[in-house]
Order: C-alpha cells, then structure tokens, then sequence
C-alpha cells in the first residue's frame, strides 16, 4: 500500500481524523461460504468502477457447493486491487484483510507482509469456531498478530443491533454483516456509496425487510467509520488516468459472450450455442441466453457430446456453431472436434481452463489444457488456437476465434481460464465501426460454371478454405461426414495417396491463418535486453508486473505476448532468436515451452507453478533478475532506482 506524504486532517464531532494520500491499495475479504464475500467483493468493485479507479480483481472460492461452516476448506475470499494509474494483476499481497471468522484469518494470514491491517469479526471467535479452524489459542488474545495493524470490531453484533426495527431472526439479520463490512470499507476508502444502494433496493426489491435491512447495515458501517476512534485514518485513491472513452466493469466470462453476440452482427451469422454447465464456463450460456434479440440460439444439452454435435450441426445449417466448456467437457468432445475438423466447418470451442486432471479444482485457475488443445484428438486433427489475456480481452479473442473460423473453415479453440472468467477489469466498450467485418461468402449456384457439378472440397486459393454451402440450396447438393473425402470432389475415398494430400492440406491451411495475423508487438523500450519473458493467456497480468519492476530497478528486459498459439505467428522465431534467454511463464509445467522447443530449437526455460492461483509478480520479478544477472554478467538488486537517479 503506497502513500503520499501529504496529509491533512479533519475533525468529525470529537474524533479527529486523517485523510492519507494512497496510490493503489490491494483489500481482500474473507469468510465462510455463507457470509456473502464474493457479493461484498463485487459491490466494492463496482463502486471503485463508478469512482474512476483502474481495478483488477481475483475471486477465490471453494468447489463445494457447501463446505462445513466454519473450516478452512469453506472459506470464500474476494480481492480487488484498485489504482489511480494503470494496474495488470489482483495484487500478490493484500494490504487489508478483512476475516470474518478464525477459518478466514487462518487461510488468508500467509499471504500478508508485515504491517498490513486486519478487520476481523470477533462474534465468531468462539471456542468451537477456533477449534474448526485448528487454533489452540485464540489469534486476538495473544501476540500472534503484532506485526500486523490490528482492528477487532463485532460487526455480527452491531449489525444485529442495526437491524433490529424490521423484524427479523438473528440468523437473517447477522447475514447483513458483509454489508456493514463494505459500509465501513467505503468509507475507509472514500468509494461512492450510491450504486450500493441503488443496487441493493433493486435486488431486495420484493423483500423490503430484507432490503432495508441490508441499506441500514451498509449506511451503519459507513458511520461507524466516520464516527469511531477505532478508524482514525481515511484514505484517498484518485481516479485512474484512462484514454477518453465509455467504461464499463467486465467479467471475462461476460466479455466473452459479449463478444461472440459482437461477431454474430459482423458476420450476420445467427450464433447457436450448445452446451453443458461447466465450472468455469457456465457464466457464456446464462449470459448468450438473454440475446436472443440478437438472433442468438442457446441449447442446454444433456451431455457435453450433445452439446457439441448440436453446435456443429448449426454450422452445417449456416450458423456459427458455438460450444462452450472446461477441460474435462473437451475430453468428451475430443471425437466431435474431429468431425468438425474433417467436414472443414466452423465452429468455436471455448475451453475455460480450470485445475485438473479429472474434476481437479473446479473454482481454480490453470493453463493445463494447452497440449490437449493441440494434440487432443485421434488422426492429423489441426485445430487454430486462440488465448485472450485479460478479462476485457476476452470480448477481442471470440471476435477473432470467429473471424478464423468463418475465414478458414474450421473449428477454433479458445483458451481462456478460471482467472480471466472470474476477473474483472475496466473496459473501454468498442465501436463497431472498428471491429472487423467477417464476410462467410456461403456458396452459390451462381458460382458454378454451365454443367459443372458441386465440389464441397474445391479450395480457395489464398486460404484454402472448402466451399460452405447452405443444404437445401438448389444446385449444391452435398455429404459430408466423418469419412475420408476426396480431394475437390468430397466423395469417400480411402486411396493412401489421397489420404496423405488431405491431411497435409488440412494441416497447410490451419498454417495459412499465419498469413492474416499482424506483426507481433515486442515490448523493448531500450533495445539493449538480453531477456525475452514470453507468454500466453493470463500471465499477461503478472509478466507485465514484474517486468515493470526489474525495469524500476534499471535493468534491461523485452517481453512477448502470444495470442495466436496454433499456428504461431510468422515472426516468432526470428524474434526468439534476438534473445540470449528465453523465460516461459505458465500455470503448468511446462506446455508452451515444449512446443517453442519443438518448433525452434530454441532453450526455452520454464518458470512454473501449480497453485491454482496467478502467478505472483514479485516471484517472477526476481526470476527476471536472474536471468538478467546471468545473461549481462552483472549484479541485480530489485531494489527500484530514484528516478532522479535513474536519469
């Protein structure tokens, strides 16, 4: 949590408070599963958007749908970290933690530095509570905690007390307790308060008890802190600059339906989505199902395979042909997306990667599914690989997903993952006058030539794409399926010269897509690197973090973001090849660097974790520092150089 030196003061009846400068603050809250912290963590992420903040945010919750109440496997935190400048990750650290019962404290306490304040909820320190989440000795009654800024306030208690005029029992009115907590943190953090409000007489609309229960307690909680001589420092974090522009806050897995509906209008295709509900993934289908104005269909299948055939059968009927799933779902797909590859059609596959294998972690993150995406399927099965890299970036990588599926006549995968779904960040909503427009160029009768017959398997030239005919169109008369085709004339054929042409040819025009795809960006400010760190997907947010904090300390560093994954973009290996070490940061164990090994020969070293969790910068700053030290021959101190200094 950084500070400006200003300060001034200002007297609120007898209690005089401080109003601290800060430009960024990382707050996470914590608690059982029923306490309401994801809502709490959103609500105070809204208003941080409405105040102007640049934000990222990391929702972190358990799998079970209800985890014994009270342990440290049920215990549900939400961290946003939000900035007067442009910021890339949730924060490695928190520096508030706000815990409403021992589990909380416990699961949360490693990942605090020295000095970071703790709002606790002492209500729930009882002995049984402390047993559950394994504490001999209660944390608020010792010195356990000292190095920490400590503040033990009853909100349970108080909040019951607030609520008592409407009525309700005490396990209604204590469920209030999360907003008395976002009261007292909006006025800590200066957030404006009336987007709660208005969010919440919206929500409880029908339950006016519960609706004004939940008001009061989030106003009490703002009083309190202006009012108590627990809290007797405000702080203030201005609005982010941000190029002109309308913002919203956007959720990865919102962004992503968003822009599936965004390549609907600019190919005026109709989109069809079959799909099964899927952890993480499930977020896409409630959201495309409220478009249908859009023209947009959503089945709810019985079974992930269902759900893919469907969408395939879409495309074969002229719609863009969407399935949405995680990992395990893609496993199930596996013998569908080789149809799809076989009879040439577009269709998305949208995969958010979540922990593995089997049902794994379900509520984490993970990029496990890469080599899955490249290689998981039986025969020469190519399929184009898409990743976006932020939650906002997700709404460009379906618009391009589609673009190369329309274009090239072929199934996309889309690698997002739990991180991103979750996540959300500010988002400068587009003009559609900027987007591309996705021409399907179905065929017609007209494109024949007198007396010529259909070939479903004639190939553009440029792209190599089949023709796509719509059934039904007079002229066009076609069959399609999972059977070998013949080259042009698409009629089963099991000839082995034949076969070796359509796979090749398969595989070549998957390779074509490399020709559409711009240069890619290398960020090298200085041009004097030694270090390439290169990545995908959401380590986008980390890498660019720490990067930033080796070039703080005034060392030289280049970095690479890959979008485009299969076929790699065509400057890539010119690229790798500039650089005396290669650094791959990846939430697997080592997928990327495999295929860069693979490909271009190149010593690629792995920086990999595990976790279920993003990457954290400052781990991966000191890795940087590393290969720094080793590539330049020079001692590395990440301790950041005044800029005076630096100049």
């Amino acid at each position: 949590m950084s500070t400006d030196p200003t300060r001034h003061r200002k007297q609120v009846g007898e209690v005089a408070k401080q109003v601290r400068q800060l430009d960024r603050v990382i707050i996470r809250f914590a608690g059982d599963s029923g306490d309401g912290m994801q809502l709490t963590g959103d609500r105070f992420t809204q208003e941080s958007a409405a105040f102007g903040n640049d934000l990222v945010t990391l929702p972190n919750f358990p799998a079970e749908i209800r985890a014994p109440q009270g342990t440290i496997p049920g215990v549900s935190s939400f961290q946003v970290h939000f900035a007067d400048h442009d910021i890339l990750t949730a924060g490695d650290s928190p520096d508030v933690l706000v815990a409403m019962n021992p589990a909380a404290l416990k699961a949360n306490l490693g990942d605090l530095n020295k000095g970071a304040a703790i709002i606790v909820d002492t209500h729930d320190f009882t002995a049984r509570n402390l047993t559950k989440a394994g504490y001999a000795e209660n944390p608020l009654e010792d010195d356990s905690l000292a190095e920490f800024d400590l503040h033990k306030v009853d909100l349970t208690g108080m909040t019951v007390e607030a609520v008592k005029e409407f009525g309700l029992s005490r396990k209604d009115a204590a469920r209030a307790k999360n907003m008395f907590a976002l009261g007292l943190l909006s006025w800590m953090y200066g957030r404006p308060t009336e987007t709660t409000v208005a969010f919440l007489s919206k929500k409880f609309a029908k339950v006016p008890d519960i609706r004004d229960a939940n008001i009061t307690a989030f106003k009490m909680g703002w009083n309190f802190g202006e009012t108590t001589e627990t809290f007797i420092v405000q702080y203030e974090v201005k609005p982010a600059a941000m190029p002109p522009g309308v913002y919203r806050n956007i959720s990865g897995n919102l962004a992503l339906a968003y822009g599936l509906v965004a390549a609907s209008v600019q190919s005026g295709l109709p989109v069809f989505l079959g799909s099964y509900p899927i952890t993480p993934a499930s977020d896409i289908l409630h959201e495309l199902s409220k478009h249908k104005s859009f023209g947009v269909t959503t089945f709810q299948a019985e079974d992930e395979i269902a759900g893919v055939g469907a969408a395939i059968g879409a495309s074969f009927a002229g719609h863009l042909g969407v399935t949405t799933t995680s990992g395990p779902g893609i496993a199930l797909k596996g013998e569908a997306i080789g149809l799809a590859v076989m009879t040439e059609l577009p269709l998305l596959v949208v995969n958010v990667q979540r922990g593995g294998p089997s049902t794994g972690l379900p509520t984490k993150t993970e990029q496990s599914d890469l080599l899955q995406a490249m290689f998981g399927r039986n025969g020469e099965a190519p399929v184009p690989i898409v990743a976006p890299q932020s939650p906002g970036d997700c709404f460009n990588a379906a618009v391009e997903a589609a673009r190369i599926a329309i274009t090239y006549r072929t199934p996309v995968m889309l690698l997002s993952d739990g991180y991103l779904a979750n996540g959300s960040e500010p988002w400068s909503i587009p003009d559609v006058a900027d987007l591309p427009v996705i021409e399907p160029n179905f065929a017609t009768a007209d494109d024949l030539a007198e007396g010529e017959e259909f070939a479903p398997y004639k190939r553009d030239e440029a792209t190599l794409a089949r023709p796509w005919a719509i059934p039904g169109t007079p002229g066009l008369e076609h069959r399609i399926g999972g059977l070998e085709k013949g080259a042009g004339h698409g009629n089963i054929s099991y000839d082995p010269a034949n076969h070796d042409l359509m796979v090749r040819t398969r595989q070549a025009k998957v390779d074509a897509i490399a020709d559409s795809l711009p240069p890619l960006e290398v960020d090298d400010p200085s041009g004097a690197a030694k270090v390439l760190v290169i990545g995908w997907g959401s380590t986008y947010g980390p890498i660019g973090a720490g990067i930033r904090r080796v070039r703080k300390a005034g060392y030289h560093v280049a970095q690479v973001h890959l979008r485009h994954l299969n076929p790699f973009p065509k400057d890539l290996g010119d690229i790798l090849a500039r650089y005396d070490k290669v650094l791959v940061p990846e939430m697997n164990l080592g997928q990327l660097s495999l295929l860069l090994r693979g490909k271009y020969l190149v010593d690629a070293i792995g920086y990999n974790q595990v976790r279920g969790l993003p990457l954290k910068a400052a781990e991966l700053a000191g890795v940087i520092g590393d290969l720094v030290s080793e590539a330049e021959g020079i001692e590395v101190d990440l301790t950041p150089v005044p800029q005076e200094a630096s100049k």
